[in-house]
């Protein structure tokens, strides 16, 4: 079992940055892929990011290639999205899962609002 616990969201202003982890509870932690998915009101969950258990292997949506940044710390359990120059469309609530393919696990999700 797998708990997943994300954090840093908030709000910021158009061209803003923000940065927000996830947390999981277990060591298998490491042996997963990780994503981050994103859900607007309204709108269906959407894909965002992914990273593979070594980082070697990364994927952006086209939607936020070049302003957002997938990263992971093995040690500590914990994945992080890096977003910069936030725009008022990427206001949703930001999910990480696993695996993102075909996730068997979700945290509860952070908000993040952006400001026109």
């Amino acid at each position: 079992q797998v708990q997943l616990v994300e954090s840093g969201g908030g709000l910021v202003q158009t061209g803003g940055s923000l940065r927000l982890s996830c947390a999981a509870s277990a060591r298998t932690f490491s042996r997963y892929t990780m994503g981050w998915f994103r859900q607007a009101p309204g709108k269906e969950r959407e894909f965002v990011a992914q990273i593979t258990w070594s980082g070697t292997n990364i994927d952006y949506s086209d939607s936020v290639k070049g302003r957002f940044t997938i990263s992971r710390d093995n040690v500590k359990n914990t994945v992080y999205l890096q977003m910069n120059d936030l725009k008022p469309e990427d206001t949703a609530v930001y999910y990480c899962a696993a695996p993102p393919s075909s996730p068997e696990y979700w945290g509860q999700g952070t908000q993040v609002t952006v400001s026109s």
